[in-house]
């Protein structure tokens, strides 16, 4: 009889669990990118998500130090930690759908007049209870939005975590080959100065024999201690390209893991797949989390609309009771409670329709924040494109430039050395 009102009780709760319904939110559906259809120079399906970061780059020291910074830098590792908070709310979250279920034990004793005279008694009881109190059935779906913000909210943390990732291996290439191009400035400012000194030198022997005035001496010490200026400001550059690599690498780096300077043929990257449908951005894992947060807006709205229904809690509780301890489990009465409360707002001082418009407000500037996104991605690729259409053309003139500038700078030198120019 005991087990069958337990049942009972059991059957209740589940038949009322089972009356909560879906999300009253809007139907979710994705804003129109705001870009064109396709990018600027963009090629085939190929994309740059489909090429793994250690296929991308051949240098074996620069893939050493982004192994060790994925393990030591600190700006991922607390986004990794976000990612935990952001999971652990959405569990919480996701349980207030389901009653807390609590075990509870207690003793409650109790002296009251019972006669005239004031004549007193005294009673004892003794319980033991299961049960849950103010558990909220999820009628219109209220709970369910929360739980469903909460998912997006994580959802999004995951995405923010991939895009930091991303950046930091792009910003540890970027500072790897600032630092070996200065590298190389250095050993041309270490020729420059040489090669001045030298020019010094012979143009002091000039001066002494007579062959030249001694503004040329004095020009030629101008051009060697601006070498000199140069090649300190370059120290020191170099200095605060390693502390900028040790800082996303997250500890020390070994002078042996740092490049010499660069090399003839820049080949420590592979070439990057462009796909020509600007759908690709919408993978990106800046514009995935800045969707999630609008799915998340989304979401809220439910949430808004729901607390204009009537709202139902019940506290159900079942155990056993005793007035004697010792018979507690041997012969108590079985004792058990249901009390289910509706609630209906009838006035909230336009509590409930302004929290609504402020649901919806932030929506709208959830999905400007999208768009913005989109097309922020949209001008970051477009920008590389029209940069890698052009970047052969500008290496060929620059080694032109160089060529040209060595060759005439070889004549003048000679017809120094010869005697026909000052």
């Amino acid at each position: 009889m005991k087990a069958a009102g337990a049942l009972r009780l059991a059957a209740i709760v589940t038949a009322i669990t089972g009356t909560s319904c879906r999300s009253l939110a809007p139907t979710y559906e994705r804003p129109v990118a705001p870009v064109p259809a396709q990018l600027p120079g963009g090629s085939g399906d190929a994309t740059a998500a489909t090429l793994p970061w250690r296929e991308f780059i051949h240098d074996a020291r620069l893939r050493g130090l982004v192994e060790a910074a994925l393990q030591n830098n600190r700006d991922l590792r607390r986004v990794a930690m976000d990612i935990e908070a952001a999971r652990a709310q959405y569990r919480i979250q996701r349980s207030v759908l389901l009653p807390a279920i609590d075990l509870g034990a207690g003793v409650a004793a109790t002296q009251s007049i019972v006669g005239a005279n004031t004549a007193t008694a005294r009673t004892t009881a003794y319980g033991v209870d299961v049960g849950f109190a103010a558990w909220e059935v999820d009628l219109f779906g209220r709970l369910k939005s929360l739980s469903d913000a909460a998912l997006q909210q994580y959802l999004a943390t995951l995405e923010t975590a991939r895009a930091t990732r991303i950046s930091l291996i792009g910003e540890i290439a970027t500072a790897y080959v600032t630092y070996a191009g200065d590298q190389s400035r250095k050993q041309i400012s270490l020729d420059t100065m040489a090669s001045s000194q030298r020019t010094v030198e012979l143009t002091d022997k000039r001066v002494i024999g007579g062959v030249s005035d001694r503004s040329d001496y004095w020009q030629a010490s101008t051009t060697f201690q601006q070498a000199r200026a140069d090649l300190a400001l370059l120290t020191a550059t170099i200095a605060q390209d390693k502390n900028a690599l040790e800082l996303l690498v997250g500890a020390p780096i070994a002078s042996g893991q740092l490049p010499e300077r660069l090399p003839e043929q820049l080949d420590w990257f592979s070439d990057v797949p462009v796909g020509a449908s600007s759908a690709v951005l919408l993978a990106r894992p800046d514009v995935l989390a800045a969707e999630h947060q609008l799915e998340a807006a989304n979401a809220n709205i439910g949430e808004a609309r729901a607390r204009f229904f009537p709202n139902l809690t019940i506290t159900a509780r079942g155990g056993l009771a005793s007035t004697a301890l010792a018979s507690l489990f041997t012969g108590p009465a079985l004792v058990w409670t249901l009390a289910p409360r509706l609630a209906m707002p009838i006035f909230r001082h336009g509590a409930n329709r302004a929290h609504l418009k402020y649901t919806e407000a932030q929506k709208a500037g959830f999905v400007a924040a999208y768009e913005l996104a989109i097309q922020r991605a949209f001008r970051e690729t477009a920008d590389a494109l029209a940069t890698r259409s052009t970047i052969t053309e500008q290496l060929d003139a620059q080694l032109a430039l160089v060529a040209a500038a060595t060759k005439g700078y070889e004549i003048a030198e000679a017809r120094y050395q010869a005697g026909i120019d000052n």
